[in-house]
């Protein structure tokens, strides 16, 4: 936008990251595109995707994502879903020639009420939303309900609750009522929704982490 001299937290404020909406909410998109790719590679390195395997990728925002994982898939496919129109629309215009292909579809959809049959998907990946989920365990047994038997979930987010936090990030979690569990939190819910495994990784030198339950 021309001559546009707010901040990215202002434009961050107006796109809304729980539901983007928007032009603003393009914008912060494409940044967070750019800016989860790192972590999201590292994320990635805990699996080997399988050229024939169904892969869904919740909350998948600007479709990056979805986009590196469909360059993995041949007979294959990642489905992308997200409740925002603005991100659906995104992800489309992003993952254009894999959708052409067939490897890759995006529909809008809710992870508390997925349009899926059970033990539909080999993988499930939820990058940077699950801060947002309406119930947690809810929407987990959600997850898992449409996971094959022994398919793996990761969780991937950059801040958990054992972290001393700044004030910025103690501010932006009482404005947008964001979710951060705890480790062990993050184990009692994995547990609670019925997967069977849990593992937890983190990385040095990051925030990051990732949880990744076993059905």
């Amino acid at each position: 936008m021309e001559n546009d001299t707010r901040t990215q937290e202002e434009i961050t404020r107006s796109g809304n990251p729980a539901k983007p909406v928007g032009e603003d909410g393009k914008t912060m998109l494409s940044r967070m595109n750019e800016s989860h790719y790192e972590m999201t590679g590292w994320a990635l390195s805990f699996w080997t995707i399988a050229p024939t395997d169904r892969v869904l990728d919740c909350g998948c925002g600007g479709g990056m994502t979805v986009h590196r994982m469909a360059e993995k898939v041949e007979d294959g496919k990642v489905t992308g879903i997200d409740y925002s129109k603005v991100s659906v629309a995104a992800s489309k215009d992003l993952n254009s020639k894999e959708i052409q292909a067939k490897k890759a579809e995006i529909l809008e959809a809710s992870v508390e009420d997925l349009p899926f049959a059970d033990e539909t998907f080999d993988k499930v990946i939820t990058v940077e939303s699950f801060y947002f989920w309406p119930d947690a365990v809810r929407d987990l047994k959600e997850v898992r309900r449409v996971l094959k038997d022994g398919g793996t979930f990761l969780l991937v987010a950059d801040i958990y609750g054992d972290l001393p936090l700044s004030e910025k990030e103690k501010e932006n979690i009482e404005r947008y009522s964001l979710r951060n569990p705890t480790i062990a939190e993050f184990r009692e819910l994995f547990s609670k929704a019925g997967f069977s495994r849990c593992l937890v990784h983190t990385k040095e030198g990051t925030t990051w982490i990732c949880v990744e339950g076993t059905k």
